[in-house]
């Protein structure tokens, strides 16, 4: 079946669901700020604890994590997601869900062929262009003696 692009602009405009933008920018809104509320709770509850400021934000990252792993090896995370959109995704939850997800679709193929080595499919890129961003930005900071 060959279709031009305009009857395949068509075909995929048919096809598609129609979104209401401001509906979808409000749930995004209030679930990444949820998540991020969230946040602001677990640090508080690691200060209380006696962690210093540094120490209580390190924990509650590490928290984070693993509450988003959880949640998506429960399938809840991808309920939350369908809600929130891109409001789910921003967060530090978000990145856990981009390693999870693939591990849990791939576990079938074995550890190593399949969880190992498809766990880090979405996550990896974000992880390659942080450290080489990072990279680049301290060498900058460093040739310009601000550093």
């Amino acid at each position: 079946m060959k279709m031009s692009k305009e009857q395949y602009a068509e075909y995929v405009k048919k096809k598609s669901p129609d979104s209401n933008l401001w509906a979808d920018m409000a749930k995004a809104f209030a679930v990444g700020g949820a998540i991020c509320v969230l946040g602001q709770l677990i640090t508080a509850f690691w200060g209380s604890v006696g962690l210093d400021e540094q120490d209580a934000a390190t924990a509650c990252s590490m928290t984070l994590v693993f509450l988003g792993a959880l949640l998506t090896g429960l399938g809840v995370y991808d309920k939350i997601a369908k809600v929130g959109g891109a409001g789910s995704l921003v967060p530090i939850t978000g990145f856990a869900n981009a390693v999870a997800s693939p591990a849990l679709e791939f576990k079938s193929e074995g550890m190593i062929t399949g969880m190992a080595a498809k766990m880090f499919l979405i996550a990896g890129p974000v992880i390659v262009y942080g450290v080489t961003a990072s990279v680049i930005y301290g060498l900058v900071l460093w040739v310009s003696g601000l550093l």
